[in-house]
């Protein structure tokens, strides 16, 4: 799938866990959208084109990866967005808890959004927050609603979501999954898993582009019985009708709130197209085949880094991290030598392996070119040093 994708020669882009990278067929999806639905339709474009339909449709066609029903994801807003929709509604439903448990591993928009979300409601409630080894043991009757992130954003530490979920609804809460870092990384069956609610994006791994619409997921069986917070009129039963009072729109449209952002939609339903006739199973074999050749190449060639992903492949989502005293630096280093990860605070390197345009011997390159950085001390320049607005 390598030449599927714009990769600018001799980059080797270990950063798809971050931000995908653009798929060649996207320029000209988008090119369309803009000039012959647009520029030619105009406003008939919502339903020539049907862009009204758009979140559903391609919300479809995440909900394959995910292993989530049909019908059951609709496409639109932010992230924090739908965790705070699928936080609000999960309350609801535990009108008589107010603990909202997480773990520290969690990122922090998603804790933000809770605490921004507990402020406004009456009644006392809490935000619990546990270290991730903690959180079945945490799991008590106070709680409300579990609200992790299934995939460690800066260790690639994965959470076992059967386990948690079991153990959630054993104490009779409600569980939300962000699957941010695990959608088109690792597979997925919200279906089996039984959650109520997840969420996630969709400019990591499924390369929608940067400012990609984000995704909620409803188990089917609750979601008529949600009454969102978020009111917005496209989650309306008739917004074309401008009723003065909201009405929850029958099934997942509900969950819909602003105008659907057709252009960003548009690339990302071409770049969903990339997977079409490919297995989330073989999508995983090969990214640990890819982690575990990197994992032991740096231990055994350049030792200076130490591992804080889990070791076992089965512990860990698609990225592998590795600290460094003076990681910062020694990662823009990296980069200037075109390999392309991320840094997280603190002293966190990480890199994302993706299997669609990465291979073995883009793994051993880029070790080549670590262990040189490293060796010669190519990091210690105040260039290097100079801590950048985004890292």
């Amino acid at each position: 799938m390598k030449d599927r994708f714009h990769l600018p020669e001799g980059m080797i882009y270990l950063d798809g866990n971050s931000l995908g990278p653009l798929p060649k067929s996207t320029p000209d999806a988008v090119a369309n959208m803009l000039t012959q639905q647009w520029g030619d339709h105009l406003i008939k474009g919502w339903n020539e084109d049907d862009w009204m339909g758009q979140p559903t449709r391609v919300g479809n066609m995440v909900g394959r990866l995910i292993g989530a029903p049909e019908g059951s994801v609709p496409m639109g807003d932010t992230l924090s967005i739908k965790v705070f929709q699928a936080l609000s509604s999960a309350l609801d439903l535990r009108p008589d808890r107010h603990v909202v448990l997480s773990d520290s591993g969690n990122f922090p928009t998603d804790l933000y959004m809770a605490e921004g979300l507990l402020r406004s409601r009456a009644g006392d409630y809490e935000l619990r927050v546990v270290p991730p080894e903690d959180i079945q043991a945490a799991i008590t009757d106070e709680v409300a609603v579990v609200m992790l992130t299934q995939v460690d954003y800066r260790t690639g530490r994965m959470h076992d979501m059967a386990a948690i979920t079991q153990a959630a609804h054993a104490a009779g809460a409600v569980m939300v999954w962000d699957l941010a870092h695990s959608a088109g990384a690792v597979p997925v069956d919200l279906h089996a898993v039984q959650c109520e609610f997840a969420v996630g994006c969709t400019y990591k791994y499924l390369n929608g582009g940067p400012g990609a619409p984000a995704f909620i997921y409803v188990r089917p069986d609750l979601i008529d019985t949600l009454d969102p917070v978020l009111c917005g009129w496209l989650g309306h039963d008739a917004p074309f009708a401008f009723e003065p009072s909201y009405r929850p729109a029958p099934g997942i449209e509900r969950m819909r709130v602003g105008t659907p952002p057709v252009m960003q939609l548009t690339a990302l339903e071409d770049a969903l197209r990339i997977w079409d006739g490919i297995e989330m199973d073989d999508i995983r074999a090969a990214s640990l085949r890819l982690s575990d050749v990197f994992i032991h190449q740096i231990e055994t060639r350049c030792p200076e880094p130490t591992l804080v992903s889990p070791r076992e492949g089965a512990l860990r989502g698609s990225q592998v991290s590795f600290t460094h005293p003076e990681g910062y630096a020694v990662m823009q280093a990296l980069i200037a030598h075109d390999v392309i990860g991320d840094y997280r605070a603190p002293n966190i390197m990480r890199f994302g392996f993706t299997p669609l345009y990465i291979d073995e011997n883009d793994v051993s390159s880029a070790v080549d070119r670590l262990c040189g950085i490293l060796e010669n001390r190519l990091w210690d320049t105040p260039e290097y040093r100079a801590t950048k607005r985004v890292t």
